[in-house]
């Protein structure tokens, strides 16, 4: 019988079923990293969402053989010493095919159109006392005939593309190895970061990927460039972007993610209260039909790896 774990339970709020095969389940509102060991103590699958399972606490889980990522990102999971140790990782793909992009324009439309900016006056109370009938403080762009460019063309990226095209909007990516989506022009990373007015990042976080946007990358961007970011914080140096933002050398940002989650309160980008920037707390995955499609494909993967044809290996 296969004991299973969930380290993180309410980081998901769907209905999970459970797997068609005898077994017992353990739900565990959350975990702390001190506590993954004694939890996971004679499990033979461990669930975790975020919850970090380092070598050091996998030496220490002899009957633990797999790993079932409640997530994409698998930044959590020490997968070398997963290899080392014959356990099977295995993540969820392409279940936030809608929600992420959609959110990422949520971001795009805000800025462009310096929503938060007339949001806020209005608030204060200024639209009142307006001598027209409208408020022009701030301006306004459209994004036909606009340049999106897209750093990682997986899944949600080609569905940005897809939504930037709807838009009228000119879409180019960068990517290592040739580009055949239709309407997407190959460029080079700095011609991208150079040439756009969205710049969106769909990247997994990897040591070649850490901090590909710090200070100099952001310099070649247009002084009313957007970055948006939906994918992994640490993709981007993050006080490099607060000083760009800041000294408005470049147009603005809006991200959903941060370098460390929850976030600590020195990091440079939380206490921005910039009309140029928007910060949401990861939240991008998170719409009702998305969880509950990645709930699914979790117990799926649980299921096929029993069954010994495990689907979504990672490593």
């Amino acid at each position: 019988m296969q004991r299973i774990v969930f380290l993180d339970r309410d980081s998901l709020i769907a209905t999970v079923r459970r797997p068609a095969f005898a077994h017992e389940w353990i739900d565990h509102p959350a975990t702390a990293p001190d506590q993954v060991v004694e939890r996971l103590r004679g499990a033979t699958i461990a669930i975790t969402n975020k919850v970090p399972l380092r070598a050091q606490a996998l030496a220490q889980l002899p009957e633990l053989r797999m790993v079932a990522v409640a997530a994409t990102g698998t930044d959590n999971v020490d997968l070398a010493a997963c290899r080392e140790r014959g356990i099977v990782v295995s993540n969820i793909r392409n279940y936030s095919h809608v929600s992420v992009p959609e959110h990422c324009f949520t971001l795009i439309l805000a800025l462009r159109r310096n929503l938060r900016a007339y949001v806020t006056d209005v608030e204060a109370g200024r639209w009142e006392h307006s001598t027209r009938f409208c408020l022009l403080d701030h301006p306004i762009g459209d994004l036909a005939g606009s340049r999106l460019g897209i750093v990682g063309l997986g899944a949600l990226g080609r569905r940005v593309a897809q939504i930037g095209r709807a838009f009228g909007m000119e879409v180019c990516t960068t990517s290592r190895s040739p580009v055949t989506e239709p309407g997407v022009t190959q460029l080079e990373l700095d011609e991208l970061l150079a040439t756009s007015d969205v710049i969106s990042l769909h990247l997994p976080l990897n040591e070649q990927t850490r901090h590909m946007i710090g200070a100099r990358e952001l310099g070649l961007m247009k002084p009313t460039g957007l970055l948006i970011n939906t994918a992994r914080g640490g993709l981007v140096d993050e006080a490099a972007l607060a000083e760009a933002l800041m000294r408005r050398t470049i147009g603005g940002a809006g991200f959903d993610v941060l370098s460390k989650e929850p976030p600590s309160q020195d990091n440079p980008l939380l206490g921005l209260r910039l009309p140029n920037f928007i910060l949401t707390p990861h939240v991008a995955w998170a719409s009702a039909g998305a969880m509950q499609t990645l709930a699914d494909m979790l117990v799926e993967n649980i299921e096929a790896w029993e069954a010994g044809l495990p689907i979504n290996v990672v490593g």
